[in-house]
């Protein structure tokens, strides 16, 4: 646990920081590949990777490579001038993705904004809703950032309070898996996202997996039959894919796993391989062209020193087969999780490297067991107290997760 030495850089934060996070006691000072150092020179593994950010490993050296080079070049021109390495990167997102245009931002909550201007522009210039009365649905449980808007329509009370009145264009349908048991006949879901639908739904965004929500998978087939809703209705699918996209859940977005695809996709975290917030909304044209000069923007998205090091992360995903190790580890590292059989555990989910631990209710919180796994050696956060969150970089390996299941085993063999 934190020292002397560690307090004292604890205490200037709690004395010259607001307290909008409460962090684990751990002060950290450098980052290499799956490991944290802390000022105190104690290693631990991350099993956290900063919510997906870290995928491709801290400080990854052809990333690191790219930064500084393109950073003494380089570094910050608006988009009031064009620049050669946006144009590389815009070309790479839409040949990697196949989406047909690219609106870019920086942190994922700008994304989501993003998204939500391009659902209601179009909404009332394709569609023909009455101007100032698109709704756009979506999940209980959610989680797409922290601006005024998003949690306006938030379910949690803690992100709502205080920060009122709210924009009322927005409606609460019930996730599947989060209110309902999820068996294979389950329609509670799809019958309250239904239930919402009027003339004046403009889009449905989602996550396809919950992630702060507490790595909430959807049983198989209910994404796919959200698409179906949305094209019954002459309604946009839009996906959140900040924390799952990018390899995090075994496949380069985690909607593939239903063979459908969105309308519109938001994705963020890993794009900026752990060096820079670096974010991007991704659509068709007939969506994006409602846009125009004025209408949107951002001093510093894509910028052309974000643009090169997002570009070259795009790249490593493939040529560091990141993808591929996050299904046959996450297959791997979910098998373990399942074999301890403790009392205390209710259910383990997830898909890829993507994985929640949900603990029944009782004595020891999900975030006890984090303290006690710090004690071990590993970083790992819990969400609702009840879930233990487990997203790993990306290039983790296999002899990696066997030490850390054996620590994870001990602390649970320690809890009667």
């Amino acid at each position: 646990m934190s020292s002397d030495f560690q307090n004292t850089f604890i205490a200037k934060e709690e004395l010259y920081g607001a307290k909008n996070y409460s962090p684990l006691p751990v002060v950290l000072e450098k980052a290499e590949g799956s490991y944290l150092w802390d000022v105190d020179g104690n290693k631990y593994l991350d099993l956290m990777s900063a919510y997906s950010a870290v995928s491709h490993g801290h400080s990854h050296p052809e990333l690191v490579k790219t930064l500084q080079e393109q950073a003494a070049k380089l570094a910050i021109a608006s988009r009031a001038l064009y620049s050669e390495p946006y144009a590389a990167y815009l070309e790479k997102l839409t040949s990697i993705t196949g989406y047909e245009s690219v609106l870019t931002m920086n942190t994922g909550a700008e994304a989501v904004e993003t998204a939500i201007k391009a659902a209601r522009r179009w909404g009332y210039f394709s569609k023909g809703i009455t101007e100032d009365q698109a709704e756009i649905i979506v999940a209980n449980g959610n989680f797409h950032g922290r601006t005024t808007t998003i949690v306006g329509f938030s379910s949690e009370p803690s992100y709502k309070k205080g920060f009122g009145p709210f924009d009322n264009g927005f409606k609460h349908a019930v996730y599947c898996g989060h209110q309902c048991d999820c068996a294979e006949s389950c329609n509670l879901s799809i019958e309250s996202f239904k239930s919402q639908i009027n003339p004046n739904t403009c889009a449905i965004l989602v996550e396809p997996i919950q992630g702060e929500g507490g790595i909430i998978v959807p049983r198989d087939g209910w994404l796919k039959e959200i698409r179906k809703l949305c094209d019954d209705n002459n309604i946009l699918l839009i996906l959140d894919e900040i924390q799952s996209g990018l390899g995090r859940t075994g496949k380069l977005f985690a909607y593939e796993h239903e063979g459908i695809r969105p309308d519109g996709l938001i994705i963020g975290k890993a794009l900026g391989g752990g060096l820079l917030p670096v974010s991007a909304f991704l659509s068709s044209n007939e969506i994006m062209d409602h846009f125009q000069p004025g209408s949107h923007g951002s001093t510093f998205g894509g910028n052309p020193l974000a643009a090169k090091v997002a570009t070259r992360a795009l790249e490593l995903l493939y040529e560091d087969n990141l993808i591929e190790n996050s299904a046959k580890l996450g297959e791997f590292f979910m098998q373990e999780l399942n074999a301890i059989q403790h009392p205390l555990i209710k259910q383990v989910r997830g898909k890829g490297l993507w994985i929640g631990v949900e603990l029944n209710s009782g004595d020891v919180s999900a975030k006890d067991i984090c303290m006690s796994l710090i004690r071990k050696g590993i970083i790992s956060k819990e969400t609702h107290q009840t879930v233990i969150r487990f997203a790993p970089p990306l290039m983790i390996t296999k002899e990696q997760i066997i030490w850390a299941m054996e620590q994870i085993r001990s602390v649970f063999k320690g809890i009667s």
